[in-house]
């Protein structure tokens, strides 16, 4: 089996920084992309940025600027440096990633449980 598991998140004041790193273990072959998506009290869960194991990245919007996505391949690990927080940036954080997994013959996405951010002012 595959297993994301986040960490990294809690309470930071506004204005303030978090970084929140994605472990992926179990029985993989490969990972492609990496992304980090989060979602807000009501609202639906949005793609922050991604990330290829090449290294080309994206951002959406909101974060562009204020957060940075990176990887270490060697680690199976993808982080979130998230600097100049904001009340909005409260969410939970979730990790997700493309993997090829050891007997399976396609890619199949698999999901973090999350990790909590909660910024204050």
């Amino acid at each position: 089996q595959v297993e994301l598991v986040e960490s990294g998140g809690g309470l930071v004041q506004a204005g303030g920084s978090l970084r929140l790193s994605c472990v992926v273990s179990g029985s993989i072959h490969s990972i492609s992309t990496m992304a980090w998506y989060r979602q807000g009290p009501g609202k639906e869960r949005e793609l922050l940025a991604d990330i290829t194991s090449g290294g080309s990245t994206n951002y959406a919007d909101s974060v562009k600027g204020r957060f940075t996505i990176s990887r270490d391949n060697a680690k199976n690990t993808a982080y979130l440096q998230m600097n100049s927080l904001e009340l909005e940036d409260t969410a939970i954080y979730y990790c997700h990633a493309d993997m090829m997994i050891v007997g399976y013959p396609r890619e199949y996405g698999f999901w973090g449980r999350g990790t909590q951010v909660t910024v204050s002012s």
